[in-house]
């Protein structure tokens, strides 16, 4: 009955992580769709210079074709130039002027020692002076209008009456003061100095540049100005197949793009564009999910690994969507789209992260304009990115990879540039800029791969690489207490290594479960022989069980010292699994021969297990068996060392204990022969030939 419940329950669990998947995939699915932009797709593709090679293309309504951008900024241009900047006159400026000039003359006229009798004299020829002055006008020149000429048409309003003239016509203060100078010098009957600096502090500008309403004057000119020149009626041809894709036909095409927008916006069904994304989308995710089923099991068993895949495609999508949405940046490959293949290589494998980003182009190609040109530059960069990192052994291989995508996306861009204009001189090379700050961006896939490792507990070869370093607190640790086993631990990484390398695996974690599977003998690190080194067994005084145990205890508490030591589970899988569930052969061989009359219970001298279920945990389990077993070889020579390992495996295969390592025969051969040879280079045998 509780066999049956346990069932029941694994089945209900089974159940569960097939409905939170499948809610998963909806939500991703839904998420993609609310992203993407909703709006029809123009069902035509087309660039400047290239053939129109599709039928006859016939307007269905008509519409009008907008003018180019070129266009649009020269009307601009010549509406500014049309518009005069606006002055206000001060009115009141003169008369106030005036009088104050006359006060001064009073204040000063005692002190300049001239006769009262030329009072008149000088009251009549400042004022008239001053008169003429402010009647011509005074204003300062406005730095805008400067940059193009030093004179400029100005309108001045007085009291609402508008009235055209030239900068060249009007004073400025400087010019006031200049002319004065040149008039009052040709006076011989006034003192100039005097008369001067009482005329120089009373002219002011009575003319003031109103910003309000010239810049009112231009929104209103520039608002007015048409966006469009002529129309296409309905049933006229708008480009003729066969026919070269000029400017006129260009924007004709770009025009009926607009208004085919436009009207679908406004007449089209948005149910059915939500509809057909939907399908678009469900099937791409489907694919995916397909393919999860199919060739990587372990992946697809797992809702955390499938939810952190589906995190990362949405993300894309969605930041896709943004960019076309809100026009930021406007040009669509400042997105790091190379991000995606990288972090799904780093986290899982070559093949997953192509056929992601495969799927990632092909949607994002619905929505982005010449969507042929963009799934070639982002499949191939994509494509290189994976293999430019396909063993990820240094840190550096980041930049490099970085170089290399830069390096492809470079020469893609010469030969899409090439083919669309057709000679070297008119390529605009800042249209390559976008590209540079993508690759940029793709150097984010390192922190995020970090803050994926961390919230959903994988294990990259960033990490790997970490764990191998042997100065690692733990490693370090082995060393100091135990270095007999810190150093066959050593010569089983190499030995695993190397042959994972040769057959087909990931060699940074078969190194890294090769320098921690042993870690559980730094709790009684002089009960193994590699450790002894005085001549004294501990063993010697101990029933043959005990000493079993002792041995057989160091699994369980390595797995103990990993685990406390935060080691990614999947480093935990070899220190679990590198002796499988074989015997203690030599102390349970020794019961036997010494107590023959005594039941001996074979469980206590076996290993708990499991036995390795990856293929990497394989290899390290013969390494480890291979390395350890060479020690006792008294004169190690080419044939003592090829017996010994073909012994070991021969072995470890006849107890089963690599039958779920997913290892084949073949590998079996190339990993004996590959074990016979670094034994041999590590013990210095000379071969024959």
């Amino acid at each position: 009955m509780a066999k049956l419940s346990s069932s029941r329950q694994k089945a209900l669990m089974r159940k569960y992580a097939r409905n939170v998947k499948f809610l998963m995939m909806l939500l991703s699915i839904g998420l993609i769709v609310f992203f993407l932009p909703k709006q029809a797709k123009f069902g035509y593709e087309y660039e400047k210079g290239r053939i129109w090679n599709q039928k006859d293309l016939i307007s269905p309504y008509n519409f009008a074709i907008l003018k180019t951008g070129q266009e649009i900024d020269n009307d601009k241009k010549a509406a500014y130039e049309s518009i005069t900047p606006i002055y206000q006159l001060d009115a009141t400026m003169e008369g106030r002027q005036l009088e104050g000039f006359k006060s001064d003359l009073e204040i000063k006229w005692h002190n300049a020692g001239i006769n009262d009798r030329f009072k008149p004299l000088y009251i009549t020829t400042g004022t008239s002076l001053l008169k003429e002055i402010y009647e011509t006008g005074i204003l300062k020149l406005n730095d805008k209008y400067l940059q193009h000429s030093k004179n400029y048409p100005v309108t001045i309003l007085n009291k609402n009456v508008a009235d055209d003239r030239n900068t060249n016509e009007l004073f400025t203060r400087e010019k006031a003061l200049a002319y004065s100078d040149k008039i009052l010098s040709k006076r011989t009957d006034v003192d100039k100095a005097f008369l001067l600096d009482l005329i120089q502090n009373r002219v002011q500008n009575n003319l003031s540049y109103d910003d309000n309403l010239t810049s009112r004057m231009e929104t209103e000119v520039i608002d007015g100005l048409s966006i469009t020149r002529g129309m296409v009626q309905k049933g006229e041809v708008i480009v003729y197949k066969g026919s070269v894709i000029n400017d006129d036909i260009y924007q004709k095409l770009e025009s009926y793009k607009k208004a085919f927008e436009d009207n679908a916006r406004v007449n089209g069904s948005h149910i059915l564009v939500l509809l057909g994304q939907f399908l678009l989308v469900t099937i791409a995710i489907s694919l995916l999910m397909i393919f999860l089923h199919l060739f990587r099991k372990d992946i697809y068993a797992d809702n955390r690994l499938v939810g952190l895949i589906l995190l990362v495609i949405t993300a894309m999508l969605a930041t896709l969507s943004a960019a076309i949405k809100f026009q930021v940046p406007t040009n669509l490959y400042y997105i790091p789209y190379c991000i995606v293949p990288i972090i799904i290589r780093i986290l899982f494998d070559t093949r997953l992260a192509l056929n992601i980003h495969l799927l990632v182009v092909l949607i994002a190609g619905f929505f982005v304009p010449n969507s042929f040109e963009f799934a070639y530059y982002e499949i191939t960069a994509g494509m290189v990115s994976i293999y430019s990192i396909k063993n990820l052994i240094r840190r550096e291989q980041f930049l490099i990879s970085a170089v290399i995508i830069t390096f492809t996306y470079f020469v893609a861009f010469l030969g899409i540039s090439f083919i669309r204009e057709g000679t070297f001189l008119d390529i605009d090379w800042m249209d390559f800029l976008p590209f540079v700050v993508s690759v940029l961006l793709t150097l984010l896939a390192y922190p995020l791969i970090y803050l994926f490792e961390k919230i959903f507990a994988i294990t990259s070869d960033i990490t790997l690489i970490e764990l191998t370093n042997t100065n690692a607190p733990l490693l370090r640790e082995l060393a100091f207490t135990a270095p007999g086993t810190f150093q066959h631990s050593l010569q089983v990484a190499n030995l695993a290594e190397n042959a994972i390398y040769t057959i087909g695996g990931n060699a940074l974690l078969v190194r890294a479960g090769a320098l921690y599977h042993d870690i559980g003998k730094m709790e009684n690190p002089l009960f193994f022989i590699e450790n002894q080194s005085s001549g004294f067994n501990p063993h010697d005084k101990l029933p043959y069980e005990e000493s079993a145990q002792i041995i057989i205890r160091h699994v369980s508490r390595g797995i103990e010292m990993a685990r406390k030591a935060n080691l990614p589970e999947i480093v935990v899988d070899f220190i679990r699994t590198h002796h499988g569930n074989t015997r203690v052969d030599y102390f349970y061989q020794s019961s036997l021969k010494n107590f023959p009359e005594k039941f001996i219970n074979e469980n206590i001298f076996r290993y708990p297990g499991p036995i390795p279920f990856s293929k990497e945990a394989g290899v390290l389990m013969l390494a480890d068996s291979v390395e350890a077993a060479s020690r006792s070889l008294k004169e190690p020579d080419e044939e003592s060392i090829s017996i010994l390992v073909d012994r070991i495996v021969k072995y470890k295969l006849d107890q089963n204990q690599l039958k779920d390592s997913n290892i084949t025969l073949k590998d079996i051969e190339t990993i004996k022969t590959i074990f016979k040879r670094m034994l041999m280079s590590i013990y210095h045998v000379r071969i024959d030939y």
